[in-house]
């Protein structure tokens, strides 16, 4: 399936790094949070990919047309540095288009704008460019096919230490408790769309608000829920816990480290 990415954000809660680079090329170890996204599902085997640029488009750009394979890849250098022999290639079976979608577009309107680039494909996937996780990716989608719906998103806890209050009419507090024991789900991004989602979006709708709405209502709009490693980067902290899980070897992310066979190719007897 391709996977739509939306690359636009200004990141304002990063302003140190993202002031300077938009928010997706902000790097985790050797690689951007971006390049970190795109490996997830090409482990997976998604591997055709359709960025949807606004703020500081051109970095992104620049990026890959300039990508150096061995900064994250083993390799064999002879003659001076002359002939670089790579032992493996993180990109080289990839295909990305990259779409200016305008720099303050919301995420409907990046998504509307490549409707075309998505063609005629009963199904694609589609993300932030902010957010990792563990998740097995074909449960999710096998689930989804399976419901029939038009939409999914991965539905998972709040990684914050905020507290929910139910407050009575006079302002006093009834009942106080963490995010995290509420009960309550959070959108994760990790959607995957068919083909039909495109006919319940209006010029200038976001996704989350009028669309899933139109959705809920015809009962399309499906989650999968999970409970395992999920974490955005949108402030500092998360972004410093992210480098340390990377720095101490124990990125829960990289899949393809973890159980470095392809989950694309068929296991063998």
């Amino acid at each position: 399936m391709k996977v739509v990415l939306f690359c636009g954000g200004l990141g304002t809660r990063l302003r140190d790094y993202s002031e300077e680079i938009p928010k997706p090329m902000v790097e985790i170890g050797y690689r951007p949070i971006l390049w970190h996204i795109m490996k997830y599902y090409a482990y997976f085997g998604h591997k055709e990919f359709i960025l949807c640029l606004g703020y500081k488009g051109d970095y992104i750009k620049n990026y890959f047309l300039n990508y150096d394979e061995c900064v994250s890849n083993d390799f064999v250098m002879t003659d001076g540095g002359r002939d670089i022999h790579l032992l493996a290639s993180d990109i080289d079976d990839w295909k990305i288009t990259f779409v200016d979608t305008g720099p303050s577009a919301s995420i409907g309107q990046r998504l509307k704008h490549v409707e075309s680039h998505v063609g005629d494909d009963e199904m694609f996937m589609a993300n932030y460019s902010d957010g990792l996780t563990d998740l097995w990716l074909p449960d999710h989608i096998d689930r989804f096919t399976a419901s029939k719906a038009t939409a999914s998103f991965l539905a998972v806890r709040s990684p914050q230490s905020f507290h929910v209050a139910r407050l009575g009419d006079s302002g006093h507090v009834e009942e106080i408790n963490p995010l995290s024991e509420s009960g309550h789900w959070i959108n994760g991004g990790f959607f995957i769309f068919r083909r039909e989602m495109f006919s319940y979006m209006r010029e200038g709708e976001d996704i989350v608000y009028e669309p899933f709405q139109r959705l809920i209502a015809e009962r399309q709009l499906v989650a999968h829920p999970y409970e395992g490693f999920w974490m955005p980067m949108d402030t500092f902290k998360e972004k410093q816990s992210l480098d340390q899980m990377y720095s101490s070897g124990s990125a829960p992310w990289e899949l393809w480290k973890l159980r470095p066979e392809s989950a694309s190719q068929p296991a063998t007897a």
